[in-house]
């Protein structure tokens, strides 16, 4: 029953992701904040689950233009089960924009496979990855997703290495300009020191936690799984999981590099939440995929209901 309503993508679908994300997103800020606190920020609040609402309808988009699952709902769903296991990370306001930004940028890079408009794709790309770096600086890693795209579909074009130089420089010079005007110039060096957390900690908890570790073994098993079952499959969706799978590797990367308590897991829920999709859609028996899914839903209310009480 649920399985078949998510295996569907009507209105209807969106709007029970968004209650749910709502209920458990203002839940946790409500009874970490308290009522008084929360009253005072609700403004802002409101603001960051917005984004975090947007990116669930961004994702739908994305999964169907691009072909990357099935004609379902269960990349959103799984997305929005991540978000609500992990809600520490409601309380990371920059991790919710940078996903923003950072999603947008793969979508333009996974579009590249028309190849046309390919500059203005990647120029676009390099925009939203130096304006997600405004939020956190570790984010500038991923132009290197970019120069992998380019390698992959019009490596023969020299102007395309080119391009997310300028898209950088363009975001850093509007940036500069309006900082220069604010007399805040000192943003750069106080914002991008890219800091290697896991060299200045003294236990491997100040870096990552139990839970996300478990998680990262856990999707990265379930990416080779899906690769191992699609290895005879060429085309579109094959370089599109293999994108994917980078960014994802570079959230990792980037989650190792932050500490715990500012840690960015979020900018992996997309990637991940693909891959999963990809893999209950393999599971042939319907009952089978019933049980997967309640499980999956118990486990992230219980990961909620756990973080709510530490």
């Amino acid at each position: 029953m649920i399985s078949s309503f998510f295996g569907k993508t009507k209105p209807i679908v969106h709007f029970v992701l968004g209650i749910l994300l709502l209920l458990f997103y203002f839940s946790r800020i409500f009874f970490i904040a308290g009522e008084k606190s929360f009253f005072e920020e609700f403004p802002w609040e409101l603001l960051a689950f917005g984004v975090l609402l947007l990116v669930i309808f961004i994702i739908h988009q994305i999964v169907r233009t691009e072909k990357l699952t099935d004609f379902n709902s269960y990349a959103m769903l799984f997305f929005a089960l991540l978000a609500i296991a992990f809600s520490e990370e409601f309380e990371q306001k920059n991790a919710i924009f940078t996903n923003l930004f950072l999603l947008l940028a793969l979508w333009r890079l996974l579009s590249i496979k028309s190849v046309k408009n390919v500059k203005h794709k990647i120029f676009d790309a390099s925009l939203l990855i130096a304006l997600a770096s405004l939020f956190y600086d570790w984010a500038l890693v991923f132009l290197v997703l970019i120069f992998v795209v380019i390698n992959m579909y019009d490596r023969k074009t020299f102007k395309n290495w080119l391009v997310p130089l300028l898209g950088v420089a363009t975001i850093f010079v509007l940036t500069f300009t309006t900082l220069k005007v604010l007399g805040s110039l000192d943003f750069f060096e106080r914002h991008y020191q890219f800091t290697l957390s896991f060299l200045e900690a003294y236990s491997f908890l100040q870096v990552l936690n139990v839970k996300a570790l478990v998680y990262f073994i856990l999707v990265l098993i379930i990416a080779i799984l899906v690769f191992l079952r699609m290895r005879s499959v060429g085309g579109g969706k094959l370089l599109h999981l293999r994108i994917l799978f980078l960014a994802l590797v570079f959230g990792i990367l980037i989650t190792l590099f932050t500490p715990v308590d500012e840690s960015p897991v979020l900018i992996t829920f997309f990637p991940a939440s693909v891959f999963l999709a990809n893999y209950f859609e393999a599971i042939k028996r319907p009952k089978l995929q019933e049980v997967v899914l309640i499980l999956c839903l118990l486990l992230s209310f219980l990961l909620f209901a756990l973080e709510l009480n530490r």
